[in-house]
């Protein structure tokens, strides 16, 4: 078996390394190990390897804790991470990296569900629009073609897995061998590993991107419904399949209108005489301009039902009612005369009312002569 390798000496940096000062530490013994700068040595890329091996392990806090503390890590624990981050801005984004996932056939694992909000106005909601949502989503690499591999390069079969995405663990218990399947902690599930990284997308095969969706809110919805897009969220790793985008919907309120179900409420406001003497009073809805009839002697609360005046069903099949309910209001800026007339009606029904302000004693009596 051959010796434990010392991380810290491959960097070159004290086991007290700050994390940017091991960065540093690889980055330019990167640029003075790899391959292409060490044209005819046989060993430059078995040493860049190395390099690579050291920096995966000390650049993740878990793996360099572990590593202080047994002087070894394992092998599989993880994979090599790319200058910038990006892995990591993508399992910070979208819930998983290249090297992830959960147990299952080899290949590219899907991308994340994505959500976003779009607030639509009352009448879009009743009726269905078009509406623009914008989304932060990841995008296929197109200088890859997704592959994540440097254009002329492509992926490798994994060598740990035989390009089946999975490994098998036995492990001794007091029962006896203890056989379990997961996916390889080399390719992630995948299958196959990446030699030499796409530029662009840094081995992910996809980049973050601002994105703006056309969606069709249909007629019917409600405040606080979600649509599901399929197929509209972040493409998975290295040419997985997109996950969906989820749009919850928030209505704006109308200025009369309020919805109950499916059907539309209103307050239809009349005067005194209106509602006592019957009247043509005009109501805008959502359609047109329609005539309400108010019938002599109506009531502050009645209410009027116009069968399928409301919202349409989500599945096409007809809308709820509108119903309309009559308020009356009652005059407080009444003038003398007004008031005088007032009280002459009360007289002429034998109605006990207030006494007359003063001023208004003497008109009221002369109009009761």
């Amino acid at each position: 078996m051959s010796p434990p390798v010392d991380h810290y000496a491959v960097l070159g940096v004290s086991r007290q390394a700050t994390p940017e000062e091991i960065k540093r530490a690889y980055r330019r013994r990167a640029r003075d190990l790899h391959p292409d700068a060490n044209p005819g040595d046989p060993s430059a890329e078995a040493r860049f390897k190395e390099l690579a091996r050291s920096y995966e392990v000390l650049s993740d806090p878990q793996r360099r804790q572990r590593y202080d503390t047994y002087g070894t890590d394992d092998p599989g624990a993880g994979q090599m991470p790319f200058d910038g981050g990006l892995g990591d801005v993508f399992s910070m984004l979208f819930g998983q990296g290249f090297g992830g996932g959960a147990p299952g056939p080899a290949g590219p694992p899907q991308g994340a569900d994505l959500e976003a909000s779009v607030q639509v106005a009352f009448s879009d909601a009743v009726f269905g629009a078009e509406v623009a949502v914008e989304v932060r989503t990841a995008e296929a690499c197109g200088d890859c073609a997704s592959t994540g591999a440097l254009p002329g390069t492509s992926p490798v079969s994994c060598p740990d897995c035989g390009g089946r995405g999975q490994v098998r663990r036995v492990r001794q218990s007091m029962l006896g061998q203890m056989v379990s399947t997961g996916p390889c902690p080399r390719c992630g599930g995948a299958g196959a590993v990446i030699e030499q990284r796409c530029t662009t997308c840094g081995g992910e095969g996809r980049n973050v991107v601002e994105r703006t969706y056309t969606v069709d809110v249909p007629a019917g919805i409600d405040n606080g419904q979600t649509l599901r897009l399929p197929g509209r969220g972040a493409v998975g790793p290295r040419g997985g399949p997109p996950g969906d985008l989820y749009v919850h919907v928030a209505v704006e309120p109308h200025e009369y209108f309020v919805r109950s179900g499916y059907d539309l409420v209103c307050e239809l406001p009349v005067s005194v005489t209106q509602a006592v003497l019957g009247a043509e009073v005009m109501l805008d809805t959502l359609d047109d301009t329609i005539t309400i009839t108010i019938e002599p002697g109506t009531a502050s609360g009645h209410r009027t039902v116009l069968r399928r005046q409301g919202v349409p069903y989500v599945d096409g099949r007809g809308r709820g009612d509108l119903v309309v309910e009559v308020v009356v209001e009652i005059p407080t800026d009444l003038d003398d005369e007004q008031e005088a007339l007032m009280r002459q009606l009360a007289a002429l029904r034998g109605e006990d009312v207030a006494e007359p302000r003063a001023g208004l004693i003497s008109r009221v009596r002369s109009a009761l002569r």
